[in-house]
């Protein structure tokens, strides 16, 4: 765990953010320095420490070529149609499991062209070639290397059904939580970000969450009593009335911000 000029592993390691520098520079701190004791730090997993949208898009490109295979009315359905289907059907089910939430798409795809029936294999496709396909960013791995070097604890909660052990990140994390299993709500609920606290085993304040959803990993779990990292990949404008405790462009910028100028004080 890190505190402001604790020794952890050999290393002297001062807790605090870096100065402001923009994208060019150091991550900026979007809010007040991250000082005091953290102990945790915890990830999202879908567009955070995963790089999805490859993934989707190939065990999608998987079920139109069976398709098609099977019937010559898929000729007429396009990529673009079976991605909007995720879109027509997630209003009604976000609160449903990620794999409900597939399964209600794909069934729409599959009427484009009369092959209602074939949805137990059209899914099964999918997912085989989904999990086959998903790997982290490459900043993924050594962001969590050098924080678990420098004594944090590593977690990971999501909504998703991105199974770390499926993805390339087995063996990476303390603990691990997924939405709908045992009960858990999906985020924002209040009750995933207090899972997040009894499986951390350490007071909310000492917990950092990071991830890609101002609403899901900024908002909420500051609501609840965590700190919050906005993981902006795209350099995104923040809107106003969110103020996450910092704001990273990669996940490599991540020991940075937490333990400022390690190297300089081994």
């Amino acid at each position: 765990m890190l505190t402001g000029g604790e020794e952890v592993r050999g290393r002297r390691v001062p807790l605090g953010g870096c100065p402001v520098g923009g994208w060019a520079g150091s991550p900026e701190i979007a809010g007040e320095r991250l000082s005091g004791m953290l102990t945790t730090v915890v990830f999202d997993a879908d567009e955070t420490l995963l790089d999805l949208r490859p993934a989707v898009t190939g065990g999608l490109v998987a079920v139109l070529e069976e398709m098609r295979r099977l019937s010559p009315a898929a000729a007429e359905v396009s990529l673009a149609d079976l991605e909007s289907d995720w879109g027509a059907v997630f209003g009604a089910l976000s609160a449903a499991p990620v794999q409900e939430i597939r399964r209600a798409a794909l069934a729409r795809s599959l009427a484009r062209a009369a092959l209602d029936d074939h949805l137990n294999d059209m899914a099964a496709l999918f997912f085989a070639r989904r999990f086959a396909l998903t790997r982290p960013f490459p900043d993924a791995l050594p962001a969590l290397a050098a924080l678990r070097e420098a004594g944090l604890t590593l977690g990971f909660a999501t909504n998703g059904n991105s199974r770390a052990e499926r993805c390339g990140l087995a063996g990476e994390f303390a603990f691990e939580l997924y939405a709908h299993e045992d009960g858990l709500p999906k985020k924002p609920a209040p009750e995933f970000y207090a899972a997040v606290v009894e499986a951390a085993g350490a007071p909310a304040s000492q917990i950092v969450y990071v991830g890609d959803s101002l609403a899901h990993d900024v908002v909420a779990p500051q609501r609840a009593g965590l700190r919050a990292i906005w993981l902006n990949r795209l350099g995104v404008p923040r809107p106003a009335g969110v103020t996450p405790d910092a704001e990273v462009p990669a996940l490599t910028d991540l020991p940075g911000v937490l333990g400022s100028r390690w190297s300089a004080n081994a």
